[in-house]
């Protein structure tokens, strides 16, 4: 399969060396300026920056290519991308994390999320960590981690730093040398306190799921998530 990475950072570089393990030819490495031509690849990942994402997206769409895209801050136009996806019979697949470990711990967290749900003594609370060149915070995946909690409690909203309403989620985004990403949600009440974690060992994995998820998607249209990919449900 020939597969063009729209965005060459640290994550293109990693996702490149799983392809070419599994025996994919990479036809394009694109560093941010559209000079290339999309139509040389079966299937797109775009890992590049907020600011790229949408154009690159939508080209590939326009042209018939496969896309997979992981990068986050985006997601205002995501709506966009959907209606452009369906209206041009494309294949889409977003993840704010491609980890197949962190895909798993997204339905472990709805499950808790609904056991916890009636348990109101209990505060709950997010903490993400990542390394200080992450251009957003939140991180794609404690938003994840906060929408699968308020569809099964009676939480409104999530918010950055601060919790100003009960109603509401306080996410901690912390920026540290060196950290892949580390997330922990947390149930806490006076008598004790239920911590669920995924703490990433190196860029590998993003890499893996992505490259899985770009196989899974090649030949298909439609609008699909990794539990798609995954078959979680």
């Amino acid at each position: 399969m020939k597969i063009a990475l729209l965005g060459y950072g640290r994550m293109g570089k990693e996702i490149e060396k799983i392809a070419l393990q599994r025996g994919h030819e990479i036809v394009i490495k694109s560093t941010g300026e559209n000079t290339y031509d999309i139509n040389e690849a079966d299937v797109a990942i775009d890992f590049s920056v907020p600011a790229s994402a949408y154009s690159n997206i939508s080209n590939c769409i326009n042209n018939n290519i496969p896309v997979v895209s992981g990068t986050t801050g985006w997601l205002d136009k995501y709506n966009e991308i959907v209606d452009l996806c369906n209206e041009k019979g494309g294949a889409f697949i977003y993840a704010s994390n491609f980890s197949l470990g962190v895909n798993v711990f997204f339905e472990l967290n709805k499950q808790l999320a609904k056991m916890m749900s009636t348990l109101e003594q209990y505060n709950i609370a997010i903490e993400e960590i990542h390394h200080t060149q992450k251009l957003d915070a939140p991180s794609g995946t404690a938003i994840t981690l906060a929408e699968g909690i308020i569809e099964n409690t009676n939480k409104k909203a999530w918010e950055l730093d601060e919790k100003t309403s009960e109603e509401n989620i306080p996410i901690t985004a912390v920026r540290t040398p060196d950290v892949p990403g580390t997330h922990t949600v947390t149930y806490s009440s006076e008598v004790d306190t239920i911590d669920i974690k995924h703490t990433a060992h190196n860029r590998q994995g993003f890499a893996l799921g992505a490259v899985i998820a770009a196989e899974w998607l090649h030949n298909k249209t439609g609008i699909y998530t990794m539990r798609d990919v995954l078959n979680l449900g």
